[in-house]
């Protein structure tokens, strides 16, 4: 593994730490894990430029889904929790513990890619009735 010097402003280390603290990793995974994800998004051309705070990660089923950037948090949990559950905003955000900005981007994304994540809930609802019977 090679080594890299890396001068940070101060505001984004401490708030790189917080979010690493929240993650559970320490500061350089936490950078790892970012820059690795970055990379991963380039080199895979998935991610809308329109919406910065989501990208691709693959799950389970070895398919790309669109999450949050820097959590694990499905566009389609936010998307369920609206629609579904008719959630304001404000209460997804509490509940997942998001910023503001990060649910109301998460919503638009849903918007303009609706067809694509109705698919995403559509098929693991097919996958709980399947192992429920």
């Amino acid at each position: 593994m090679a080594r890299y010097p890396l001068n940070l402003p101060s505001e984004l280390k401490r708030e790189a730490e917080d979010w690493a603290s929240r993650q559970g990793v320490s500061l350089n995974q936490f950078i790892l894990w970012a820059v690795s994800e970055k990379v991963g998004a380039l080199n895979q051309q998935l991610d809308d430029p329109d919406f910065p705070q989501i990208t691709y990660r693959r799950g389970a089923s070895g398919l790309p889904a669109p999450v949050i950037r820097g959590t694990q948090i499905r566009v389609q949990t936010i998307a369920v929790a609206a629609e579904t559950w008719q959630w304001t905003p404000e209460e997804i955000s509490h509940e997942y513990g998001l910023t503001l900005p990060q649910v109301k981007e998460a919503l638009a994304f849903y918007e303009a890619h609706r067809r694509e994540i109705e698919t995403y809930i559509e098929a693991e609802a097919n996958l709980a009735v399947d192992d429920s019977g």
